[in-house]
Order: structure tokens, then sequence, then C-alpha cells
């Protein structure tokens, strides 16, 4: 390991015993037991989220969290094996899903916009965030001129600035909807009193609140690690890796594992479904118009 970077070996030939990590892809060996713990933690996460998302029938959460997880199991298999061959080159969308669920239940009328404003429009940031990190690692990794592999790297991180940004307007909207609802609460739906008042919705907002914060820590990081390029000093520091990135994903995971909407909702997470129209009789409806409505013919009626 003391060997400086030898150019006649290629990399995908090199061995500990042959080449200097100068040529690997992190200038450190990964740590099995730490990767192999997250990796463990992944794989026991995603056939509980399978099970639960079953139960409760939350098909988008299920599939944002299946998604996620199967990832996040494929890098970190990626990296126990590196752990042997640091050489080898080829071994978030939930929380929008529920705010606006949480909306519907305390009350739409408070929020200035749609529920489903916020899960479309923040939804179609990520997208075009992964797009982004997809073609920019793609053109790094096929890369063979620095400035080919720099290019790469600016739009990978252009991708996560993105990400970035766009999970920082939502936890500001987040934030501006909370103190609307605490100054409002007049404006809360009826409806859902009971579930807003069980400890498993409770601590289900602060598990979103938690995971949030912890994805939102591991994107800053990522955008930081990049910026220094792939052999700067943040890339090549494994407890930074294994806390700010490891770590923060874990605990977002098992806080939208153990606090399942499913379950905080208490079989009202369809109910709480935000819907922009619905058609009736071929005729196309909205439906806070048609709550409007029957709210007016109940209060004309009663006056009459």
């Amino acid at each position: 390991m003391g060997l400086i970077a030898n150019p006649i070996i290629p990399d995908a030939d090199c061995t500990l015993t042959t080449c200097s990590l100068l040529q690997a892809h992190f200038q450190y060996i990964p740590s099995l037991a730490g990767n192999a713990l997250y990796l463990a933690i992944f794989a026991l996460l995603l056939p509980i989220q399978i099970f639960l998302g079953i139960r409760y029938r939350t098909w988008g959460y299920l599939a944002g969290m299946i998604g996620g997880l199967i990832l996040e199991i494929l890098g970190y298999v990626g990296r126990v094996q590196m752990h042997s061959n640091p050489f080898i080159d080829n071994p978030f969308l939930i929380i929008y899903l529920c705010l606006a669920r949480i909306i519907v239940v305390f009350g739409t009328s408070i929020s200035h916009f749609r529920p489903a404003i916020y899960t479309i429009t923040f939804i179609c940031c990520d997208f075009f965030s992964l797009v982004l990190q997809a073609a920019g690692g793609a053109i790094a990794s096929g890369a063979n001129t620095p400035s080919s592999d720099q290019m790469g790297i600016n739009i990978m991180i252009a991708g996560l600035s993105t990400q970035v940004a766009s999970l920082a307007l939502f936890m500001a909207l987040c934030a501006e909807f909370a103190f609307r609802a605490y100054k409002r609460p007049y404006d809360w739906d009826p409806k859902y009193s009971a579930l807003r008042g069980t400890r498993k919705f409770k601590g289900f907002l602060f598990a979103l609140t938690l995971a949030t914060l912890t994805i939102f820590t591991r994107s800053c990081f990522r955008v930081a690690e990049l910026s220094q390029g792939f052999h700067g000093k943040l890339a090549n520091q494994q407890i930074s890796f294994m806390i700010l990135e490891g770590a923060m994903i874990v605990i977002a995971c098992t806080c939208l594992t153990l606090c399942h909407p499913g379950i905080a909702f208490q079989g009202n997470w369809k109910d709480a479904d935000f819907v922009l129209r619905r058609r009736k009789g071929g005729v196309v409806m909205d439906l806070d118009s048609v709550r409007e409505k029957e709210v007016e013919g109940v209060e004309s009626g009663g006056e009459s």
C-alpha cells in the first residue's frame, strides 16, 4: 500500500499488493464491519417496509421506500466488496407524499396551496436533480480526460445543489404551514381531531421531521464532498462518509419504518389522500367546491 500510482498496471487489474490506493476510488480501505452493519440494517428494513406497505396499502410510500432501500443495499454491497478490492468499478420522494396528507389531516384551508401541488412540484424537482446526478456520474465514470471528468463532477454538483435547494424550500414551506396551523386551530378539520391527538401521529410528525433533517444534512455533505472532486479531502475521509452519509440515511430510513404512516394514520392514509378532481356523471367536479356547496346546503337548510 505504500507504492506510488503505477500507470503500467490498469486500475481494473490492480490489487492491494501491486498498486497504491492512489489508483483506487478512495484513498482508504472501506470498513468491512461498518459497511456490513449498514447493509444489514437496510436489508432488514426492506421486508418490514414491504409488509407494512401491503398491510396498510400505502402504495406510493412503499414504492419510494423500496426504491431507496434497494439502492442503498446495492451501494453497501459494493462498499463491502471494495473492502477486499477497492479498485473494482461496478459492485428521498416519500416526505413529499407525507406532507400532502398531513395538510389534509389538519385542514386544506390553512395551506396556501392544494396538497397535490406540494407533492407534484417537489417530486419533479427531485426527479430533475436525480437525472443530473446520474448523467454527471455517467460522464465522470467514463471520462478519459481531466476536463471531461470535471464536467461530470460539475453536473453531479448541480444535481445535488438542486436537491438541497428544493429540500430547503420544502422545509421552509413545512415550517410556514406548521406556524399557520398553530395560529389557526379553529380551522383544523374536525374529522381528524381524534387522529391528531394520538401519540402515534405525533410520533410520526417527529420522525418525519428528523428524517427530513438527516436527509438534508446528507445532501449538504455530498455537495461539499463533490465540490472538492473525487480526490479531495472529504471524498477520502471514511469517518465523515460513515457519519454524514451512511448514518444520516440509516436514521432517516429507520424513522420512516418504525413510525410508518400506515400505523400513524390508523387507517386514514387513503382517506387523507389528496384528490385534484373527481369525475361524476361525466362531469369533472372539484372536490373543494363540492364540499363548500355541501356546507352551504346544510347551513341554508338549518336556517329554514
